[in-house]
């Protein structure tokens, strides 16, 4: 997105940590058409169209002033994942993403000031960035890309396969590179169906054994 799943030290990352100075999208003088099913969608260049009425799939978690690094955001960000209704079906059966599983990554200022809230935070209205992670396995090597999106209208661009994203999920997602620790609904399931990673379970068994 602007980037967040992206700014990790810079860097696009999915599903993740805060982005400084962001502003909210403005109107997009190109706007296309977005994508009429919940299925990945893509412009003859490649671009990813933009996912239609995401806000209308399932809602998995939200995370606020989240951030990879050892240095906390720049920005305090809420983000908001959510996922095609039938991947998250398929995830509930299985425990495993399927194929053209679609999870957006919304990010949103975090107020404080507004009507009689007097502590904590509450979400603004304006969208700052849109990340897209999709699973496509004919079309990417690792079968999976990061997309991120300019405005909501807009068509996605695609991060290289170098983009430090890959690694970071693929090191540390709990199934599938994607950070099901963090959706606290779905973290139980893949317990259950024993679909965690390896990676994740020798994580989290170090960092246990850390806090003893």
């Amino acid at each position: 997105m602007l980037p967040k799943f992206l700014a990790v030290g810079g860097a696009a990352c999915l599903l993740a940590a805060a982005c400084a100075s962001l502003t909210p999208y403005g109107p997009s003088p190109a706007a296309v058409v977005a994508a009429a099913e919940s299925a990945p969608a893509y412009a003859a260049n490649g671009d990813m169209l933009a996912p239609a009425n995401y806000r209308e799939w399932i809602y998995l978690s939200s995370g606020i002033g989240m951030s990879y690094s050892p240095q906390p955001a720049g920005m305090t960000m809420f983000d908001n994942v959510f996922v095609n209704p039938e991947a998250y079906r398929s995830f509930v059966a299985t425990g495993a993403w399927p194929d053209k599983t679609v999870m957006v990554l919304e990010l949103r200022e975090a107020m404080s000031k507004g009507s009689v809230n007097q502590h904590g935070h509450f979400q603004g209205a304006s969208v700052m960035g849109i990340e897209v992670h999709v699973k496509d396995v004919a079309r990417y090597p690792g079968g999976w890309a990061f997309f991120n999106f300019d405005s909501p209208a807009a068509n996605g661009k695609v991060f290289a396969p170098t983009a430090p994203c890959y690694s970071c999920h693929q090191q540390h997602g709990a199934v599938d590179t994607t950070f099901v620790q963090f959706y606290p609904t779905l973290l139980p399931i893949a317990r259950d169906k024993k679909t965690l990673s390896d990676a994740f379970i020798e994580e989290e068994a170090a960092q246990a054994g850390a806090s003893k």
